[in-house]
């Protein structure tokens, strides 16, 4: 099986009713969602920042795979298909994809403030302060903050490098380090964008389908035929 790569963001969950921070115009209540989503207003306003995720993974609880997440999950019957995403979100692993890497966190779980080793799967959607790790420290979102190091874009660059075909659905590719990624790929590398707006991009081998997520898997599935086998 040819190995398929995919780099999938926030677009991808938008139809599954998760709103991206640009939706929120970069607003969240009163508060600029950067303020609320940093290790600084960690250390000023934890039960802020504990209320906004509390907020995110109630939506994530009630939200379901879209048909772009399904389509791309039925693709593993022809091909070796690996997820690296900007989405905190779980529907790529709902949807039935085995090999996902998250970039920036996973919103379903939370992690020790005194060791990042100790990460922990909620049974819930609201995680609480008095919630503790088993040494006895202050859990917070498992979530890569502004202003925070992308720990796992090592281990995005050479399943990136090593990938047959590449497919870009639901991110403009603006957000660094995750956007630097494409340019890992071989430059003969088939690579398909998938975007209801076409993003700038000045890269070979471009092949743009302006669309949504759902739609745009379904025009995807039928480009991919030739590569199968």
């Amino acid at each position: 099986m040819k190995k398929l790569v995919v780099l999938s963001g926030s677009g991808m969950s938008q139809e599954s009713g998760l709103k991206t921070f640009r939706d929120m115009g970069g607003l969240w209540e009163q508060y600029d969602v950067t303020h609320v989503a940093s290790p600084q207003a960690w250390g000023t306003n934890p039960e802020l920042v504990m209320r906004f995720y509390n907020e995110r993974r109630k939506k994530l609880w009630e939200a379901k795979p879209n048909a772009g997440h399904i389509g791309i999950a039925e693709l593993e019957n022809y091909f070796d298909v690996h997820i690296i995403t900007q989405n905190v979100d779980d529907l790529h692993e709902q949807a039935g994809n085995k090999k996902i890497l998250h970039l920036h966190g996973e919103l379903r779980k939370a992690r020790s403030t005194v060791d990042p080793n100790l990460v922990y799967t909620l049974k819930h959607w609201e995680l609480k302060m008095g919630d503790l790790c088993e040494k006895g420290s202050q859990l917070r979102p498992h979530i890569v903050w502004f202003g925070e190091a992308v720990p796992a874009i090592e281990q995005a660059i050479p399943i990136v490098k090593d990938a047959d075909i590449l497919v870009v659905i639901g991110t403009s590719l603006v957000v660094y380090p995750a956007a630097g990624l494409v340019n890992y790929a071989q430059q003969k590398t088939p690579f398909f964008v998938i975007d209801p707006k076409k993003p700038d991009m000045y890269l070979s081998n471009v092949e743009f389908i302006q669309s949504k997520a759902s739609e745009g898997i379904k025009e995807l599935k039928e480009k991919l035929q030739k590569y199968i086998g």
